[in-house]
């Protein structure tokens, strides 16, 4: 039991154990080595020039504080050719030099600021009976662990990761063979991979996404290792091409769908009740004139990004002069025409009180502010225009008449368009057949995409030439056009097993760290954290 107690029993003896006045327990310890050696000379000294009292924090029992009063030793160097004279006991085992903790719980709250970071860290000490603060376990962290010299791999995965998306990023190096993390860097300039790589001479294959900042480091600096395209980023690649050309064709597209809609599921008649909604309610007209020159102001504005386009001003160039979004330039430029705003409906908090409201209105009830007043007291937060808005919809318009109930159409995205080219599922064939035989082109694009998703995910080199040569009468023209500059590397992924897969697992697990850290700590010790963490 006294083994347990005393944090090394070779350098100190417990001399008494008692409780505080504030429930903990205090022990009273002393160095007990006979002689110890100068830290200087190496002279051992058996001559004590004096004693003092260190209070020191130890770990908790039970939850319960513990306090240490150590005494401890100044000694004499025996050495006349010393030139420390005096020299103060070391005790490396129980609690290091100006320590305010013992090793053991400086070792504890090294290994909880390690997985948890300093606030989560903090509370989980608290629990535990280690009263510390945040900020003081990064500082343990950061003086208790030091970074060993990254090893070369032979086989290394490189991909950024974001310090804030969209604005500043950095470069994480991988071990594919080994699955661990070989370093981080602070962004992911060619200059900085170019000089890691001549440090850490070696690496005789480069798994990487298409950036070309990373082909030209690995280029320069480790021209003989072979450059390996990752194969996801090639077929993400491949299908954001494809769904940026669909853009062009939006409206023949939903055209077709709802045609081919309306042929296989014709619309049946319903008759509708006075009491039910048969369109929506009557518009202000300081509401039409409000969407009227928000519509010509939009044009306008439209008209002038086209007039640059055809200027050849660049997509950031057309965004920055107008005071634009770059993605809305591109969206509007790749659109064919003017892109109409296309009305959403929405749920509103009144309508979870329709059943009442109906029932009032039968009633023979019709006055809004009557109807607004027994909703609040049923708990309706909402306003009397809320209530207004919703008699208008349901009553603004009713008749006994006939009219043909048409199933509603969803506007597909550019997204799910590029699912259905690319995956052609059985129960859309009928519609892809009506879409190929109005836009052969697109047929050709999409038939182009799903042949390198096959030699991607089949390896097939032999078929690369004829795709290459497939492509280049398609809207893939400037795609084929990159992977052919980069051939040797998309060449080694068909052929390789090795991928940018673990990097990305890498990635993600760096996420998660980095939001721990809630942006109090540096790239330091987040690099500490990464590098450590197996």
């Amino acid at each position: 039991m006294r083994q347990a107690l005393l944090p090394d029993q070779e350098e100190v003896t417990l001399e008494s154990l008692t409780t505080t006045a504030s429930s903990g327990v205090l022990m009273m310890l002393r160095a007990s080595r006979p002689g110890v050696a100068c830290p200087s000379c190496g002279t051992v000294s058996r001559r004590v020039h004096s004693r003092y009292l260190r209070a020191i924090a130890d770990l908790p029992w039970e939850g319960i504080s513990v306090m240490i009063r150590l005494r401890t030793r100044r000694f004499f160097c025996t050495d006349d050719g010393c030139p420390k004279r005096i020299f103060v006991e070391p005790l490396p085992q129980t609690v290091n030099r100006y320590g305010r903790r013992t090793c053991r719980s400086r070792q504890a709250l090294d290994s909880i600021a390690m997985a948890l970071g300093g606030a989560a860290g903090a509370r989980l000490a608290r629990q535990l009976g280690l009263l510390v603060h945040r900020s003081t376990l990064l500082r343990v962290l950061r003086q208790g662990r030091s970074l060993a010299v990254p090893t070369t791999p032979r086989v290394l995965g490189i991909d950024d990761w974001a310090w804030r998306k969209g604005r500043r990023y950095g470069t994480i190096l991988c071990d594919l063979e080994r699955g661990g993390v070989v370093d981080l860097l602070p962004d992911r300039e060619r200059t900085t991979v170019e000089h890691w790589l001549r440090v850490h001479p070696g690496v005789e294959i480069v798994s990487r996404d298409r950036d070309s900042a990373y082909s030209q480091a690995v280029r320069q600096a480790a021209p003989r290792a072979i450059q390996v395209a990752d194969r996801w980023h090639l077929l993400r690649s491949c299908s954001e091409t494809l769904r940026r050309s669909l853009a062009h064709w939006d409206t023949v597209l939903q055209q077709v769908a709802q045609t081919s809609v309306r042929e296989r599921k014709p619309a049946r008649p319903v008759t509708v009740q006075p009491s039910l909604k048969v369109g929506p309610g009557p518009i202000s007209p300081a509401k039409i004139d409000a969407r009227c020159r928000n519509r010509e102001r939009r044009h306008a504005r439209y008209l002038e990004v086209m007039e640059r386009v055809h200027q050849g001003y660049s997509d950031n160039k057309i965004a920055r002069e107008l005071g634009l979004d770059r993605s809305t330039v591109l969206r509007w430029r790749l659109a064919g025409q003017f892109p109409e705003r296309q009305d959403v409906p929405r749920s509103r908090q009144v309508d979870t009180f329709s059943t009442y409201l109906q029932q009032r209105w039968d009633e023979g009830c019709r006055t809004g502010m009557e109807l607004w007043t027994e909703l609040r007291q049923q708990g309706f937060t909402g306003g009397l225009d809320l209530v207004r808005i919703w008699i208008r919809r349901r009553y603004g318009l009713q008749s006994r008449r006939t009219y043909e109930r048409r199933p509603r159409q969803r506007r597909a995205s550019a997204s799910q368009w590029l699912w259905l080219l690319l995956n052609e599922p059985a129960r859309h064939r009928l519609l892809l057949a009506d879409l190929y035989r109005q836009m052969p082109e697109l047929a050709a694009n999409a038939q182009a995409a799903r042949e390198f998703f096959r030699i991607v995910r089949k390896r097939d080199i032999a078929a690369w030439p004829r795709w290459l040569e497939q492509a280049r009468h398609t809207a893939l023209a400037g795609f084929a056009l990159s992977v052919q500059r980069d051939e040797a590397a998309v060449m080694a992924a068909l052929r390789l097993p090795w991928s940018n897969g673990p990097v990305e697992g890498h990635v993600h697990r760096l996420k998660m760290l980095k939001r721990q850290m809630y942006g109090r700590a540096g790239f330091d010790l987040l690099r500490l954290r990464v590098l450590h963490a197996h």
